[in-house]
């Protein structure tokens, strides 16, 4: 996905349709399947294919086809690679539902939580203006944090069932 947005960023610029082009591509994967965090960390060209292993099943892709491209958007662009572990994915879920009323899949876990820990380590200034790409609900992986939350409650198919619950 990082490979079109910059791209489409690009044509917006050559259109005129913005006037300054300085965005920079952070690419973000979970710890457990990670072959283009690593490369760009590694500085490498080369994408090692491995086994995933994570909760962040829509992201498991162990050869990404385009991981070659992806590597060269982030570099070109000017910005950096990280990863987050399954706990961290479960953490930014949460995070995400707490402070927004937005229940992600996985994959915007880890997309939230990569972009929370490189404003933690200054890669991403913490007053810069930031895209983060929250692209599934988390109806779709609900397994992934059903030990993590509490059970949820059943109400009537009524606003007054909703207005009794919401007031407990």
């Amino acid at each position: 996905m990082i490979t079109k947005i910059y791209k489409s960023v690009k044509e917006f610029y050559k259109l005129g349709l913005i006037t300054r082009f300085s965005t920079k591509i952070y690419a973000a994967q979970a710890t457990g399947c990670a072959p283009i965090v690593t490369a760009i960390k590694e500085n490498s060209d080369i994408i090692k294919p491995v086994k995933p292993n994570t909760i962040a099943k829509s992201l498991a892709i162990g050869n990404p086809a385009d991981g070659v491209y992806a590597v060269g958007v982030v570099k070109e662009s000017g910005g950096c690679a990280e990863d987050v572990s399954d706990e961290e994915i479960v953490a930014a879920i949460k995070l995400l539902a707490q402070t927004e009323g937005i229940f992600t899949e996985t994959a915007g876990g880890v997309t939230l939580g990569v972009t929370k820990k490189l404003i933690e380590q200054g890669k991403i200034p913490k007053d810069e203006s930031i895209v983060v790409c929250i692209t599934g609900n988390g109806l779709k992986t609900q397994e992934a944090v059903s030990g993590e939350i509490g059970r949820p409650i059943r109400i009537a198919p009524s606003l007054s069932s909703f207005e009794e619950n919401v007031r407990k």
